[in-house]
């Protein structure tokens, strides 16, 4: 078996991990980033992000690509509507302009990152199998086609099921309670301008009952909607999603009551439709300093997606790390300690903003309950600008 040594590896090439790496070449520090996907393409990222004047936004900054960011921003992506299950509007807020967390398609802000690196950052088709301490800060990773690595700084931002995670904590993510099923209408406007009417520019709230729907409009011309059921851990388990009719057939049985217009979105919807269940790591998940490795991203701290603060968070997290062990360059385990400190506080806060969410959102007084956290946040937001 080969093995060959980097001063500092990434494991994962998702936001949070390129976020880091971008930082550290700004200031002049290598890394060595390892992907199981076999190239940049292999697959779909996912839909759109609001990107957060606060967190997101802020590591952009720090990566000298915002203003690049601007440009690729979805124009009307922050226009939001909550409605009812008889699909009667209880909120709309158009898209000025001037909010603080304007969309980006994931893939396209991907593609920024990973162009801002030099050729050969990201090693693709390197799928960490194990990772091991080999004593005095040092790790070794082993990857599936039998090669090694040996760093004196490692990084987990390698996702939900981190393989560096068990290096630092015994922790694993536990369901929610809420189960998805992504669905996807394409070329809305054309092929389903009634869905695509009702769902509107930007982020769009069906709640009801424990259930719900939660849409957006991608810059392709497609919606992505997904369908939201307060289940047990096996509840889709009986669904066969390879047969698509008979997957919609056993969701609409949840929506029997909702209006023709919302169960559309489930009748309408193109195959494949993909099962996802919600988990999270628990609030305040945090750890001892281990000499030599960390977490960042959902490795660190998965939470539910009711607040949409992922990616911000991880994003956040890679510039905050870069940064300091830019400003520590002899003392890596000081710049770990800070770089912990703020995360672990950080991502506490949101944990919790995101477990609220989530109760907000599957209350049984849904959607009021959604409308009176909408409505708070708005006078919040009044007052601070005052």
């Amino acid at each position: 078996m080969s093995t060959a040594h980097h001063p500092l590896v990434i494991v994962g090439a998702g936001l949070g991990g390129l976020t880091l790496a971008r930082v550290l070449h700004v200031h002049g520090i290598e890394s060595v980033v390892l992907d199981l996907d076999p190239s940049p393409l292999a697959r779909a990222q996912g839909g759109m992000l609001d990107i957060h004047e606060e967190s997101g936004q802020v590591a952009l900054r720090e990566a000298r690509l915002h203003d690049e960011f601007l440009t690729k921003v979805n124009p009307g992506g922050q226009a939001m509507r909550v409605v009812d299950q008889h699909a009667n509007v209880l909120r709309e807020e158009a898209d000025d302009g001037t909010g603080g967390r304007p969309e980006i398609d994931r893939g396209d802000l991907r593609a920024l990152l990973l162009a801002s690196l030099p050729d050969g950052t990201v090693r693709w088709g390197s799928k960490a199998t194990s990772v091991r301490s080999l004593g005095e800060g040092r790790h070794e990773v082993t990857l599936a086609d039998g090669t090694a690595l040996t760093t004196d700084l490692l990084v987990g931002a390698d996702g939900a099921w981190s393989r560096v995670r068990p290096l630092l904590s015994p922790a694993t993510p536990a369901y929610t309670g809420i189960s998805f099923v992504e669905l996807t209408l394409h070329d809305a406007d054309t092929r389903h301008p009634e869905c695509a009417a009702l769902i509107g520019g930007g982020m769009f709230f069906a709640v009801a009952g424990g259930k719900g729907m939660l849409a957006h409009r991608e810059t392709d011309g497609s919606l992505q909607v997904y369908v939201a059921l307060q289940l047990p851990e096996d509840g889709l388990a009986a669904i066969d999603f390879t047969d698509t009719d008979a997957a919609k057939a056993a969701l609409l049985e949840h929506f029997a009551d909702w209006a023709p217009t919302l169960r559309a979105l489930i009748t309408e919807a193109d195959a494949p439709l993909v099962p996802r269940l919600i988990h999270q790591l628990p609030v305040g998940h945090r750890w001892e300093r281990v000499p030599g490795v960390t977490l960042l991203g959902d490795a660190a701290h998965l939470m539910s997606p009711f607040a949409g603060e992922g990616a911000n968070l991880a994003m956040a997290d890679g510039a905050d790390l870069g940064r300091l062990l830019a400003e520590h360059p002899e003392d890596t385990e000081a710049a770990l300690s800070d770089y912990e400190a703020i995360m672990f506080a950080r991502a506490e806060e949101k944990a919790r903003e995101s477990a609220a969410s989530l109760d907000v959102m599957f209350h049984q007084d849904a959607p009021r309950s959604l409308v009176d956290m909408f409505d708070a946040l708005y006078e919040a937001a009044r007052e601070s600008d005052r």
